[in-house]
């Protein structure tokens, strides 16, 4: 006789290969491999550990329960969990009571805010590699059976597939742009390096090559910096660190910190900064990067006795940074490219060199802490950068 909820589970499973097959996005497919797993195997959650081979260890990506982005900084140890035990055996497990388990890390279910009764589990291999653990947590009537286990297995070597072609196209993509991008000021390190070296230019023709070098070496060390750190969010490799912290010293600091480049420009810089601002929830490191980049744009792209303005705010439940400037504005044709990979406002050249990827990473940043970026610009009225920052406790 025909067992047809197996049957159904099977088709449903050939449904979703063919879709995590056609997702490129490396988020979107993960999200939608956790909630197939939760979905196949009846169960209440369901998250992805991927593993790190330079680290030793594996960190979550994404969980049916865990709507904080910030949770893929969450380390797991492989040599103390059930994840790490998929990992070095290479083997699923089907657990009838965690708590039970020696192998059960205690601290996974606090992160994730859940009581973990139940769990399967199964390694993501490819082409021989372990990538990560898929789980499935708590069955939501009685415990996960072998047929749930082969289903997830199944889920789990297309995933695998899945999950390795999407970050070689991200890479693919990420090496090409770099390679476009490097080519500028390579170009311009070998005209004056071959120009430096000639015998009839002057000490102060060669000076200026002297200056133009040293200003395209620092303008490479910032690109791959940059490339890097994008990379990493992009990857989902970068680790967030959450902790509660008050955000008004962190923005006086911030405004110290440019002080200095804001008078070489005779810029006046100044913070409105609330007294009684709430206590964020966040990578303190990260949100420190994400505003001395927005005050960093703000003065190089700035007039000569301008001024730059740092703002926060408490409103209807989030956080609200603003960076005003009175810089020559952005149009509304290049406001939609803002936040686009390598992307440069045209004629802004003029006034400063930089590497087109410091509003990608702010925005990933932002966006990694359920935030949002928006911007207010008119064209030689200045440019504004709003910065919303959920204030609702994510770190359990």
């Amino acid at each position: 006789m025909t067992d047809q909820p197996l049957l159904d589970n099977y088709q449903r499973l050939l449904e979703i290969s063919r879709d995590l097959a056609s997702t490129l996005d490396l988020r979107v497919l993960l999200h939608h491999i956790v909630h197939a797993a939760a979905d196949l195997c009846n169960a209440e959650a369901a998250s992805i550990l991927l593993y790190d081979q330079n680290r030793q260890d594996l960190r979550f990506e994404v969980a049916t329960n865990m709507d904080d982005p910030l949770m893929r900084g969450i380390s797991v140890p492989v040599d103390s969990s059930l994840a790490g035990w998929i990992v070095t055996n290479r083997q699923p497990v089907l657990i009838s009571d965690v708590e039970k388990d020696l192998r059960h890390y205690n601290q996974v279910g606090d992160s994730v805010n859940i009581k973990i009764k139940t769990l399967l589990g199964v390694p993501l291999i490819h082409k021989d590699k372990v990538i990560g653990v898929l789980e499935a947590i708590n069955k939501q009537s009685g415990g996960f059976s072998p047929q749930d286990q082969d289903l997830l297995s199944a889920l789990g070597a297309q995933a695998a597939i899945a999950i390795e072609n999407s970050r070689l196209f991200q890479q693919t993509d990420l090496i090409s742009d770099l390679v476009h991008e490097l080519r500028t000021p390579l170009a311009s390190l070998t005209t004056a390096v071959h120009l430096v070296n000639r015998p009839e230019i002057s000490e102060e023709q060669r000076k200026r090559f002297i200056d133009i070098l040293q200003q395209e070496i620092s303008r490479l060390s910032d690109l791959t910096t940059s490339f890097l750190d994008l990379a990493r969010l992009e990857s989902g490799r970068t680790q967030f660190h959450a902790e509660i912290f008050s955000i008004k010293p962190l923005l006086e600091d911030c405004l110290e910190i440019m002080r200095a480049r804001a008078e070489e420009k005779n810029l006046t810089l100044a913070g409105m900064i609330d007294d009684d601002l709430p206590e964020l929830n966040g990578d303190k490191d990260k949100i420190k990067q994400v505003v001395l980049n927005l005050l960093s744009n703000a003065i190089k792209y700035n007039y000569p006795q301008g001024s730059v303005d740092l703002s926060a705010k408490e409103n209807d439940g989030e956080m609200v940074l603003s960076v005003r400037d009175t810089g020559p504005g952005i149009s509304q044709e290049n406001l939609k490219h803002l936040f686009e990979k390598f992307y440069r406002v045209p004629g802004t050249e003029k006034l400063a060199v930089g590497t087109g990827l410091g509003l990608s990473i702010c925005k990933q940043i932002v966006e990694a802490h359920g935030g949002n970026i928006e911007i207010q610009s008119q064209v030689e009225k200045g440019t504004t950068f709003i910065v919303h920052l959920p204030l609702i406790s994510l770190v359990h």
